[in-house]
Order: structure tokens, then C-alpha cells, then sequence
């Protein structure tokens, strides 16, 4: 074999990558702050992506919805490829080159946000999405590689790597992606006061549910008998 390994390769394409990825920072401290206050006020985000870019994407979701580091309140994020269901009903009915676009018209409100994930910026399917953002009231953001690109053009704000590698693209959105829910866990605490979650209910002897301490049942008294729960209105 002549020439520098395959390591060497995708090692030094990733660290041509690095140096103007830095710039970055700004933008995802910027929208780690955005995302924070419109999650914590009630919206959502809704993220979408093609083949490795989906797996990345559903990622980031799980990151939000579970945590990235220290416990704190779930926060409401949609893998939209993932409703594996709606996708093939979707793309049956109405071809694949909406099965985004329908979703984000489903779930999107005025104040969410899409974000959407391309190698490329030129897949159809999140064009459309992107359109129908747009149409709906979302901000439009979007994880690409390389600028100009058509899906890039139609987001309001896009995070471009900079390299001709795919392959390195998606390994940079990754760290996008942790560090996006970073500077979202960071602000949490700057962002509008979350209702602390309702008491969880105790079982009670013979294995029945008593209603939690400070909970409110208003005009209902709860009987408890042995096994079962009887409700008197």
C-alpha cells in the first residue's frame, strides 16, 4: 500500500475541518439560548434528517428529552423520520418528498423550531420542510456541509462544516448536536420558570393508589379498598 492510510486520511480531513468549524461557537451559544426560552416557555423542536443525518438527528432529541449531563425538566423534541408510521403513510399517499413537510404542518406551531440535518443541503424531502416551516411560523435553522447550498438558502440560520467529506460533515453536526444541548442545559436556569412536576401518586396497602400528598381531587372522594380503587362523585 503507498500513499497515507485510510487513517491518516480522514484524520488530517477532519482537522482541515476544525479550524473554521471554531467559528461556530457564537451561533450555537446563540441558538443554545433561543432554544432554552422557547422550550421552557412551551414550544418545541422538530428535527429531521436522511439516512445518517436522521440517526444524528433522533441524537439530539433523545438528548433533550432525556439529559445531556445533569438531571433537570424533559424538554419537548420530535425526530420526525422517527414516526415510522406517519413517514410510510405519508410517503404512500403523498410521495416521499413530503413525509417532513406534512409532518411539520401536523406539529409545528407559530415559535417553533425545525432543524434540519443534510450532508448535502440539497435533499428534497427537507426543501420542503424547510417551505413549509416558513408557512407555518417556525424558525428555520439547519446543519449542512458546505455553503451555498439550496436547503441552506431557504433556513433562516444554517451551520455550514466546511469540507467535501460527508463523512466528516456528520461527525462535526454530532458535535454540533452536544454542543447545541450544552449551551441549552447551561441557560436553563436564565430561562422563564418551568411548573415543577405534579406529586406521583403512593401505592397504598393492598396495592392500590392513594392520591400524592398536595394533590387535588376536586369533587371526587377517593375510597380505597383492599385491591381496587372506588371512586364516590
Amino acid at each position: 500500500m503507498t500513499g497515507r492510510s485510510l487513517l491518516d486520511v480522514h484524520l488530517a480531513n477532519l482537522a482541515a475541518a476544525l479550524l473554521p468549524y471554531r467559528r461556530c461557537e457564537e451561533l450555537l451559544a446563540r441558538w443554545g439560548e433561543t432554544l432554552a426560552r422557547r422550550l421552557v416557555a412551551g414550544g418545541r423542536l422538530l428535527v429531521a434528517g436522511n439516512g445518517g443525518s436522521a440517526a444524528e438527528a433522533q441524537h439530539l432529541t433523545a438528548e433533550l428529552v432525556g439529559k445531556l449531563r445533569d438531571d433537570r425538566r424533559p424538554l419537548s423534541a420530535i425526530a420526525l423520520h422517527a414516526e415510522t408510521s406517519a413517514v410510510t403513510a405519508i410517503g404512500n399517499d403523498y410521495g416521499y418528498d413530503e413525509v417532513f413537510a406534512r409532518q411539520v404542518r401536523a406539529h409545528g406551531r407559530p415559535g417553533d423550531i425545525l432543524l434540519l440535518l443534510s450532508t448535502s443541503g440539497a435533499s428534497t424531502n427537507l426543501r420542503h420542510a424547510a417551505h413549509a416551516a416558513r408557512r407555518s411560523g417556525l424558525r428555520c435553522w439547519a446543519f449542512t456541509g458546505p455553503t451555498p447550498n439550496p436547503l441552506a438558502e431557504l433556513c433562516d440560520e444554517t451551520l455550514a462544516v466546511d469540507s467535501p467529506d460527508s463523512q466528516v460533515v456528520q461527525e462535526l453536526h454530532l458535535v454540533s448536536s452536544h454542543l447545541l444541548c450544552e449551551y441549552v442545559e447551561r441557560a436553563l436556569p436564565a430561562a422563564p420558570g418551568a411548573p415543577p412536576d405534579p406529586p406521583v401518586a403512593e401505592p397504598a396497602e393492598g396495592g392500590a393508589v392513594a392520591p400524592a400528598a398536595g394533590s387535588v381531587q376536586a369533587g371526587v372522594e377517593v375510597v380505597l379498598d383492599r385491591g381496587r380503587q372506588v371512586e364516590a362523585r
